[in-house]
C-alpha cells in the first residue's frame, strides 16, 4: 500500500487528531470534524451555492480523510490543506455534472417593516454575491474564496490548489476583477448609491 504524506509538520494539532482518530479514538474525530468542517463548508457552500450540496461534499471529504487517516505521514501539506483540496476538487466534480437551478429574480415576496427591508437588502447582496461567484470560472472562483472569503495566505492557497504563488496572485486578480464587473452595474439596486 502507498504511503500518504500531506503533513506540513508533527506540530500539526490536525495531524495529531488525525492520528488519534487512526488508533480507534472517537473524541479526536469529534474534536477534528469540529475545527475543520465549519470552514470547509463555507468553502464548499461559496463553490456550489447550496448548502445541502456543501454538507454532501464537506460529509464526502471527511470520510476520504478518514480512510487515509491510518496512511497518514508527516511532511508535506497540513491536514487542513489536504482537506481543502478534497473539498474543492469534489465541488468541480460536481459543478460539471450539473448547475444549480437559480430562483428567479422576485419570487420572495417583500416585508414593508424596516428591519425586513433591510435584512432583504442584505440578502440580495449575498444573493448577487453568490450568483457572481457562481458565473466565474471554477479556478478564479476557488482563487477568490480562499484569499478574500477565507483569508486565507497566497502561499497555503497555492498549495491547496496545487499551483504557484504567482498563479494564485493571478487568478485571484482576474476573480476579483470579474465580480467586481458583473456586479458594477447592481450598486443602485442593491442600496450602495449612496456609498
Amino acid at each position: 500500500m502507498t504511503r500518504m504524506a500531506f503533513d506540513a509538520g508533527s506540530r500539526d494539532e490536525d495531524a495529531i487528531l488525525l492520528a488519534r482518530y487512526a488508533t480507534g479514538d472517537r473524541v479526536a474525530a469529534r474534536e477534528l470534524v469540529e475545527r475543520l468542517s465549519p470552514s470547509a463548508l463555507a468553502v464548499a457552500q461559496r463553490m456550489l451555492g447550496s448548502r445541502g450540496d456543501a454538507e454532501d461534499v464537506v460529509q464526502e471529504a471527511l470520510l476520504r480523510l478518514w480512510k487515509i487517516a491510518p496512511d497518514w505521514e508527516s511532511g508535506r501539506a497540513r491536514v487542513s490543506t489536504w482537506l481543502y483540496r478534497v473539498v474543492l476538487n469534489l465541488c468541480t466534480d460536481r459543478l460539471r455534472k450539473h448547475r444549480p437551478a437559480q430562483m428567479p429574480e422576485g419570487w420572495d415576496a417583500e416585508d414593508d417593516a424596516p428591519a425586513a427591508v433591510e435584512a432583504l437588502q442584505a440578502k440580495a447582496r449575498m444573493a448577487a454575491l453568490d450568483r457572481a461567484l457562481l458565473a466565474l470560472p471554477d479556478r478564479q472562483r476557488q482563487a477568490v474564496i480562499l484569499r478574500e472569503i477565507q483569508g486565507l495566505a497566497n502561499p497555503e492557497i497555492a498549495g491547496i490548489m496545487e499551483i504557484s504563488v504567482e498563479a494564485v496572485e493571478s487568478l485571484a486578480a482576474r476573480g476579483r476583477r470579474g465580480l467586481k464587473a458583473a456586479l458594477s452595474g447592481k450598486r443602485e439596486e442593491l442600496g450602495y448609491a449612496d456609498d
